[in-house]
């Protein structure tokens, strides 16, 4: 089984413009990302998926590897869907160019559901992970994420799901962290679909798999995850690092 790791990358960004390129502790946030999948040893190849010149000559000065998209694309899953169209492969994880700190045993967990999966039920993976405060409940930029009693997503949004209408039920919410794992043959059908009303409302990408039936396992970790999206973000990833 091959698996490669795929980064989208975009320059622009509403509301950090050029976030891949800020410094992180002496490298860029795209190259810290970069290297950090590597460093896992857990796939066979990584590339860098952009939209720039900037970012693509970032990543080759430096001896790696860097494709850029021909099209526009609405969706990270899009972008690297164009990638790899033509690469030999059976797994590709979708790596977030703005999470330079990866967790190898939460990318292994997400890995081992394909290995564990001989009928072939899963068409992707994904991680999420407890969250009980109530600000970051209520964050719409924290995507939440229910699941059935398999650990399958039964869908995903930026509101509160489940409404706590009975505070005492003894809910756990769940935010979905945005590392993907494909298969390739349901990347390739998610790239042919077309957008519909929920992916439209909500912005998130992966309620279109949902939509179409795919089935999406989710893996729960304990991750702390540190995605830059704002320059108070940044700031937060410099004090980590």
């Amino acid at each position: 089984m091959k698996i490669i790791a795929v980064i989208p990358a975009r320059y622009a960004s509403t509301r950090f413009p050029a976030k891949l390129m800020q410094d992180l502790g002496g490298k860029t946030v795209i190259t810290r990302t970069y290297e950090a999948a590597i460093a896992t040893g857990l796939f066979d190849e990584v590339f860098v998926a952009t939209d720039s010149e900037i970012i693509f000559n970032e990543i080759t000065n430096k001896g790696g590897k860097a494709v850029m998209s021909i099209h526009q694309h609405e969706s990270g899953s899009d972008r690297i869907a164009e990638a790899v169209s033509n690469m030999d492969c059976d797994i590709v994880v979708n790596v977030q160019g703005d999470e330079p700190f990866l967790n190898k045993q939460s990318l292994s967990n997400l890995l081992e559901v394909f290995k564990n999966d001989p009928a072939r039920q899963i068409d992707l993976a994904s991680l999420m992970r407890q969250i009980t405060d109530e600000s970051d409940i209520n964050n719409p930029n924290n995507v939440k994420v229910v699941t059935d009693q398999s650990g399958n997503a039964l869908y995903f949004s930026r509101s509160v799901i489940p409404y706590p209408r009975d505070e005492n039920a003894g809910v756990r919410y769940f935010q979905h962290i945005g590392i993907y794992a494909f298969r390739k043959q349901a990347l390739m059908e998610f790239h042919s679909l077309p957008m519909k009303s929920l992916e439209a409302s909500e912005k998130l990408e992966q309620l279109r798999y949902l939509e179409f039936g795919k089935r999406i396992r989710m893996i729960e970790t304990n991750e702390v995850s540190i995605g830059i999206d704002t320059p108070d973000d940044l700031e937060k990833a410099r004090t980590m690092l």
